[in-house]
């Protein structure tokens, strides 16, 4: 009787848990998810919504279920949405039509391995799980622990302490202990345990782990073990008494009398649960009670009333459809109407036995015979396979004889005609090395030959600027200083304006011997660096018709003076370029300095050049710039038309 009990009850167990678990505050539950379908909120939300509902409603209010799911997939607008849509239809479909179930849960993987975070991972591992319940009645249970084992667990396992991962851990437990492994069950209850009590204490989950933690001790015949777990799910429950989920608590406490033979105290224990199942619909788990009723009535001798009972959940259907379970109700009815003396009613459920039975043995035949005939093909297949098998490796054996030796000779010319590329390629490569090196050679040679000469104007600039400054400047400034103390005290500046006139042009001239000075070495230069530098350079050509704008980015003030007077040099080429040739009336100047990189971009709205003017007599300011810019190393990008003309430059601070 106790593996009656353990074949059905696994049935049971199946139908309950493919379905997602529903919080023991049953009521507010439903409630949040009513006022998010009818509150402001977002699509995405009421879709969601929607589906659970249905999910709820789904074995006990079809019609009602349906709408719910119809509502969420008119929401489902964005591809996760939709995703879960096919989820929530396959367990719609589940107990209605397995194989549509099976499809929808086979698009609901495919869809949601696109995404990568915890909730589309839970939606695979319970799509892969319902995809084995769907398949449990062609394929059995076997298949079913797989898909938990290698599906399932693993795309949750890697969250740690996940309550998804204790209720799938649960799930293992349930289907291990109605195959009677009641050891590995009660390993995996541990594990959902060790999650549960600590991480989430009050959850639906813990309580229905419990209850499966006691019905597996029940089957184990350990009543005190299995009191211990249901003590625990009776506190969780205590607080809803209008949770469906007492059911499930009636069920499992009714199996602990049964363990414990309290055959009169189990009755009462079965009439509160089949109270919850009638209120909320919960038809399989009824007729479930129903019979473990019938069960205890027949052990209590009370034969009139379990043959009612038993007779009751046969008309019902819910488990009578599974026809194992229907050949035990008929052997059950034959032999309550021989303990009632109804002979004749005794023979006509035997018969309905025997003959279901006869059917349920021929499918077997059947099935055993079609797996011998399909071992005996596949035999006879794999023969005639070898024997063909055999035969062309004799012929390839063949050809490979004949072949061999234009293999050989094949091999030999290969091998001569590899020697000559290789050959080839090392000439050539040595060649280009020489090249290479001659280039290089060349190219500090050049470098030098450049340094040398910048080094050397640099130098007579410096000595030029210091002569005219200090020697030909200071005599100048003597003069003018010596004329203006004079004029003072002899002549009147209102009679001797020529004199005054000639005074003024020594002014501009000393003036301008100054700003000759500083081109050839600009004293800014020397005393406050290369920003101030350029920034006093633009000012000087500066005019009323032409407005320079520069702009410094992260210029280094402690570059090395070379570096820095180099630089200047070929910003000073550029502008009087630009001022001389172009005609602008907006001229940009950028330096920026990045690392080792010195980035120079002058960009004017004048009439352009001709860029081929480099292989002509005028072109000595440009092959002076290319000059200063080979010497650090650097490139020059030269972009003009008759909008105006952009030069790039960059430089190799580290270069020279």
């Amino acid at each position: 009787m106790k593996r009656l009990l353990v074949l059905l009850s696994l049935f049971l167990s199946l139908a309950l848990q493919s379905q997602q678990i529903i919080p023991l505050n049953e009521k507010s539950y439903i409630d949040s998810l009513q006022s998010i379908t009818k509150g402001n909120h977002p699509d995405t939300s009421k879709a969601t919504a929607f589906f659970l509902l249905s999910n709820y409603y789904r074995n006990n209010d079809s019609v009602l279920s349906r709408k719910y799911l119809s509502n969420g997939k008119l929401l489902a607008q964005s591809p996760f949405i939709s995703a879960k849509y096919y989820y929530y239809e396959g367990q719609y479909n589940l107990d209605r039509n397995k194989k549509k179930a099976a499809v929808s849960y086979q698009q609901a993987i495919q869809s949601l391995s696109k995404f990568k975070n915890e909730e589309s991972d839970f939606l695979q591992a319970l799509a892969w799980y319902s995809y084995g319940v769907s398949q449990k009645d062609k394929e059995g249970y076997i298949p079913l622990v797989k898909i938990m084992l290698e599906k399932s667990i693993p795309l949750v396992e890697k969250y740690k302490n996940s309550r998804n991962l204790g209720f799938l851990y649960t799930q293992l437990a349930v289907i291990l202990t109605y195959n009677a492994q009641f050891k590995k069950a009660e390993g995996y209850n541990t594990k959902a345990l060790e999650i549960l009590e600590k991480q989430y204490p009050n959850s639906a989950e813990l309580f229905f782990t419990y209850l499966n933690s006691a019905n597996n001790f029940c089957y184990q015949a350990n009543g005190d073990q299995a009191e211990k777990y249901l003590n625990k799910a009776e506190k969780l429950i205590r607080a809803y008494p209008e949770s469906s989920s007492n059911a499930f608590y009636y069920y499992s406490k009714t199996l602990l009398y049964i363990t414990r033979q309290k055959n009169e105290e189990a009755l009462p224990v079965i009439e509160k649960g089949i109270f919850y199942t009638r209120k909320y619909n919960q038809n399989l788990l009824a007729q479930m009670f129903y019979f473990n009723k019938f069960d205890i009535l027949k052990k209590l001798k009370r034969y009139k009333e379990a043959k009612t009972t038993l007779e009751d959940v046969l008309t019902e259907k819910s488990l009578a459809i599974d026809l194992n379970n229907r050949k035990t109700f008929y052997k059950q009815l034959s032999l309550l109407n021989e303990e009632l003396g109804d002979t004749k009613e005794a023979l006509l459920w035997e018969q309905r036995y025997s003959k279901l039975n006869d059917s349920l043995n021929t499918e077997n035949v059947k099935l055993e015979i079609n797996k011998l005939e399909t071992k005996f093909n596949t035999a006879e297949k794999e023969r005639k396979i070898a024997t063909l098998n055999a035969e062309k490796n004799q012929k390839d054996l063949e050809v490979n004889k004949k072949n061999s030796y234009l293999w050989g000779m094949g091999l030999v010319l290969l091998l001569a005609l590899s020697l000559l590329i290789f050959l080839f390629i090392i000439f050539r490569k040595n060649k280009k090395i020489n090249e290479q090196k001659l280039n290089e050679i060349k190219q500090i040679e050049e470098l030098s030959l450049t340094k040398a000469i910048l080094d050397g104007e640099e130098r007579e600039r410096e000595r030029i600027a210091r002569d005219l400054h200090d020697g030909l400047g200071g005599m100048l400034a003597g003069v003018k200083i010596n004329f203006s103390t004079w004029s003072s005290s002899h002549l009147n500046p209102e009679k001797d304006q020529e004199f005054y006139k000639i005074l003024g042009q020594l002014d501009s001239s000393v003036s301008e011997l100054r700003h000759v000075a500083r081109n050839l070495m600009p004293e800014s230069l020397l005393n406050f660096g290369l920003e101030t530098a350029i920034h006093d350079l633009c000012e000087f050509y500066s005019r009323k018709n032409l407005e320079i704008d520069f702009q410094a980015i992260d210029i280094d003030k402690s570059l090395p003076l070379n570096i820095q007077l180099n630089i200047y040099r070929i910003v000073q080429e550029l502008l009087a370029n630009a001022v001389k040739h172009a005609e602008a009336s907006s001229i940009l100047l950028q330096c920026s300095q990045s690392g080792e990189n010195f980035l120079i971009t002058i960009e004017d709205n004048g009439k352009g050049f001709d860029k081929n003017i480099e292989n002509t007599t005028k072109s000595m300011g440009l092959r002076n710039l290319k000059n200063r810019v080979n010497y650090l190393k650097g490139k020059m990008e030269i972009n003009s038309d008759d909008q105006g003309t952009v030069i790039n430059i960059e430089l190799n601070i580290h270069g020279e």
